[in-house]
């Protein structure tokens, strides 16, 4: 297969820059993939999971919250909040943080609190599915 150029970067750090001859993200209509030449694309990204096939065949997992990603000239850029690899993951500190937005959103709050409430479960949810995934 032929690679292409991929930059994923995360509010705080970048997370991937390089080559890959594959990506698959979450987005809201399910998993997209890109490979080389790839027409031009911007799309949004949901919690999920995403895999990045090097040129090696290793294949990068990863946890990711909301973002856009872009496939412009051959190059993709994908811009999400966070992207965490199965091992960087607390299993304990997610199953807690997942008590504590199920608890939140239970709680009558204003629209604005009850859908970063929901963003939390949604990211929380996301973060122990692709731990325990990749455990197998």
């Amino acid at each position: 297969m032929t690679p292409f150029d991929l930059h994923v970067l995360t509010a705080v750090k970048p997370f991937y820059e390089g080559e890959c001859v594959s990506l698959v993200i979450p987005t809201p209509s399910g998993f997209y993939g890109i490979q080389a030449k790839h027409s031009n694309f911007v799309g949004s990204v949901i919690p999920g999971e995403m895999k990045v096939t090097l040129p090696d065949g290793q294949v990068l997992t990863a946890a990711v919250a909301d973002g856009i990603v872009k496939v412009e000239n051959g190059k993709v850029l994908v811009l999400v909040d966070t992207a965490e690899r199965p091992e960087e993951i607390d299993e304990n500190r997610a199953a807690r943080a997942l008590e504590k937005a199920m608890e939140d959103t239970a709680v009558e709050r204003s629209t604005r609190e009850y859908f970063a409430a929901q963003a939390r479960l949604a990211r929380a949810i996301n973060r122990l599915k692709v731990k325990r995934r990749t455990r197998r």
